[in-house]
């Protein structure tokens, strides 16, 4: 039987393999595209592709196949340290997905959160077709308690962000092999950005209630803080006085977020230093410069604060967003990110 080839990227295609031998040719795709991941082929395999493209530090998944089922055990999650949520969309067929004690059944047009951390299950019992992004965990910036709340939540395609987003994703993925390197680095950082509003959109539904004034306020000194993160004078002293409330209030506002006032402003300088790190015409700033232009007045703090939140130091983050994803080599020389499901 032919081994699976790599045609322009990662590429498998069942097109040129004998009838008789597809079952086997697919299952062996699978295996290498997703090696960390229990598969299960449910039935005959007349037909299927598989396609992955780097976009700077995303990957983009395309697969177009037979009924299978996938895992992620306790076991498999065990045997490696790979951090990496996914962004689903499924395109043709239905799907179930279980994780964090929900099960969801998905229609064309819906999107969902997947987590590579933590046990999952994935069934498509029909013929189907799917295109996802798979990024490293610590760029979306949530906590874990907040990722927990977003995984196996179907997005459907009526909702304000399902309609924008459904359509980009398909068109990003289809297209994403043809872009140069540095287009696809700020593609991936404006898709970065917007997954990242898409989270905070569920998360703000996931509560059930129309925005009262207090949450209307919240939002206001939230988007303050956005604006003034480069002051390096920016205390709960000068937001509360910003906005005409004391700092007692201030600070039972932001109970609601379980963060105080001070965490949340290193939390969004933390952010933005990070994406800027990973900018590749930012690679001529220095550590300390990037963190004065947040907010930092002392770089060893920085590095320190940063350590502690991202686990690695803020030069081991450039140099990782600058390499790209991290990809295993496959026997038939195709290349993946690591335990992505499909």
């Amino acid at each position: 039987m032919p081994e699976p080839q790599q045609l322009s990227g990662t590429f498998y295609t069942t097109d040129s393999v004998p009838i008789h031998q597809r079952q086997t040719y697919w299952r062996e795709a699978l295996s290498q595209t997703f090696p960390a991941v229990d598969i299960s082929v449910l039935e005959e395999v007349r037909s299927g592709t598989i396609r992955t493209s780097p976009l700077g530090h995303l990957q983009t998944n395309a697969v177009d196949g037979a009924p299978l089922r996938a895992r992620r055990t306790p076991r498999l999650i065990a045997q490696g340290n790979d951090e990496y949520v996914g962004v689903e969309l499924l395109c043709r067929g239905v799907a179930r997905v279980e994780q964090d004690a929900r099960e969801a059944c998905l229609n064309p047009g819906e999107i969902f959160f997947f987590d590579m951390a933590r046990p999952m299950r994935l069934e498509f019992p029909h013929h189907f077709q799917t295109k996802f992004l798979v990024l490293p965990r610590q760029v979306l910036g949530l906590r874990e308690s907040d990722l927990q709340r977003i995984t196996a939540t179907p997005i459907r395609p009526d909702t304000a962000m399902g309609s924008l987003l459904s359509p980009f994703l398909t068109k990003l993925v289809d297209t994403a092999a043809t872009y140069p390197s540095r287009t696809g680095e700020v593609l991936a950082r404006h898709v970065v950005d917007l997954l990242t509003v898409l989270a905070e959109e569920r998360l703000r539904q996931g509560a059930g209630d129309t925005p009262s004034g207090a949450q209307v306020l919240l939002l206001r000194i939230q988007a303050f803080i956005d604006r003034h993160l480069a002051d390096p004078d920016l205390t709960p002293e000068a937001i509360a006085q910003a906005h005409q409330i004391s700092v007692r209030y201030l600070h039972k506002l932001f109970q609601t977020e379980d963060v105080t006032v001070s965490r949340w402003i290193q939390r969004r300088r933390l952010q933005e230093c990070r994406r800027e790190l990973a900018r590749r015409e930012s690679a001529s700033r220095t550590i300390a410069a990037v963190a004065r232009r947040w907010g930092f007045p002392s770089a060893a703090h920085f590095s320190r604060v940063f350590r502690d939140s991202y686990g690695m130091s803020p030069v081991q983050w450039r140099d990782a967003a600058v390499r790209g994803p991290r990809v295993s080599p496959s026997p038939s020389g195709a290349s993946s990110v690591p335990e992505a499901v499909g």
